[in-house]
């Protein structure tokens, strides 16, 4: 599975913003119960357009686009309103991505 990445910046004041994150951590948990190795963050060094916190990121695996477009869609933070978000694939690069089973070389004489 391909991995995707949420960037999000806060829209709203802290505690509008923190009475979502109950929901959001379950929303998390979902993700991590599914298969979807979610990993998730704020950013620790810089205020957002409220001036009480920038926002965050997360990184996660699904199946294509549309499905990973569908989750986070459902994120109770974008659900409230308090996050303004942009959607990317990500392509990993290193460490090297393992190789599909029929792309393996085959095996040399015995």
């Amino acid at each position: 599975m391909p991995w995707f990445v949420k960037l999000e910046a806060g829209l709203v004041p802290k505690p509008q913003f923190d009475a979502v994150i109950p929901a959001h951590l379950a929303w998390l948990a979902d993700l991590e119960r599914n298969g979807h190795a979610p990993r998730s963050g704020y950013w620790a060094d810089r205020l957002g357009r409220t001036g009480d916190g920038a926002g965050g990121m997360l990184v996660f695996r699904a199946r294509d686009w549309a499905e990973a477009e569908l989750l986070v869609r459902s994120d109770p933070l974008i659900l409230e309103g308090c996050v303004d978000w942009t959607l990317h694939e990500w392509a990993v690069v290193f460490p090297r991505p393992p190789r599909a089973s029929c792309e393996t070389a085959a095996p040399g004489p015995s």
